[in-house]
């Protein structure tokens, strides 16, 4: 919070321009979209203020896309069970959990779903009018839940055989969450569409879509929009965020302290049977209990330490990319206390 750095940029970016509409080139939000494109698949970049917008934007993409092929009839999106991508209409409709959609019937027509790590029941639901296939590489609010070794190359493979998009939603993952600058880094496949989110700005209001330049074309003057999308000032913030990230060898961190959390989180499975299994990739890490687990992130919090239980057995750890090993060592004894 509050890295000298990144407080720099913005209050130099605001002595210069707030904001002006995305119609006219700024230099902020150029030379944020370079640094994406340079470090990522993609060849462009819509910026936006969330990450339910940036999955907006991608699912309106993938279906733009087939559109301006003549494919007309091609719009289904093909989304996992225990999926999560937003609170919006259209990404609530993409979203797998039924206790998340519950109170919003009707939700929007045009998705389909199937189990996530499930190859077969991927390859059974691919039909002439499916135009993308949605998922997190690693399921944040569905249980922190990461796949078998092979699942995305072979989700690639059949997206690239029936010439269906692939979107990433990497609002939880991206950023250095895993380790890597980017999830999908970690399974050797590349996307056609990405979301980003949450830490890109590291606390500030920002979304982004990136694409493939064949895919992105699609979009033409009009197509799709934000107003906020992208600011100035907000890009400034993001420019300096992701330059920490890089300088201060902060992702690389994430990698090393990961592995130390993980292993320790494992130990404490051996010592309480209540642990049925712990998991994640880098800074992102689930513990699932065979008990609910609400009472726990409560008597955490009382010791001063911020986590969650999701899906009523798993607790989620999604600390600071900086955090200590001391830190950590702390959290854990608070952990085996209260198992």
């Amino acid at each position: 919070h509050a890295h000298p750095e990144i407080a720099s940029a913005l209050a130099r970016q605001a002595e210069t321009l707030f904001h002006v509409s995305n119609l006219y080139y700024t230099v902020p939000q150029t030379q944020l979209a370079a640094w994406l494109t340079a470090n990522s698949f993609a060849d462009r970049v819509f910026f936006c203020n969330s990450g339910a917008e940036a999955n907006e934007a991608a699912i309106k993409l993938a279906r733009k896309f087939f559109y301006e092929k003549g494919e007309k009839n091609r719009h289904r999106i093909i989304a996992m069970d225990q999926s999560f991508h937003g609170r919006t209409m259209a990404t609530l409709s993409a979203t797998g959990q039924e206790k998340i959609r519950k109170g919003f019937n009707p939700v929007l027509n045009g998705f389909e779903f199937v189990p996530f790590n499930d190859i077969d029941a991927l390859r059974k639901k691919i039909n002439p009018g499916i135009c993308a296939v949605m998922m997190e590489p690693i399921q944040g609010e569905g249980g922190v839940r990461i796949p078998d070794k092979d699942y995305f190359r072979q989700v690639r493979k059949l997206c690239d055989e029936t010439g269906t998009l692939l979107i990433f939603d990497e609002i939880q993952t991206g950023i250095g969450r895993t380790g890597k600058l980017f999830a999908y880094e970690h399974f050797g496949i590349e996307p056609d569409i990405m979301s980003l989110a949450k830490a890109l700005a590291n606390g500030l209001p920002m979304g982004a879509m990136l694409s493939a330049e064949h895919v992105a074309e699609a979009f033409g003057p009009g197509s799709h929009a934000s107003t906020f999308g992208g600011t100035p000032l907000v890009s400034a913030a993001c420019l300096a965020t992701l330059r920490v990230l890089k300088e201060e060898n902060i992702i690389e961190h994430c990698a090393l302290v990961g592995e130390y959390f993980k292993e320790k989180l494992s130990r404490l499975r051996e010592y309480h049977p209540v642990v049925e299994d712990v998991r994640g990739r880098g800074l992102l890490l689930g513990m699932e209990l065979k008990t609910p687990g609400a009472h726990i992130v409560d008597a955490c919090r009382e010791k001063g330490f911020l986590i969650n239980c999701i899906q009523d057995k798993i607790l989620r750890f999604a600390p600071p990319l900086i955090i200590t090993r001391e830190e950590i060592d702390a959290l854990i004894k608070c952990l085996d206390e209260i198992l």
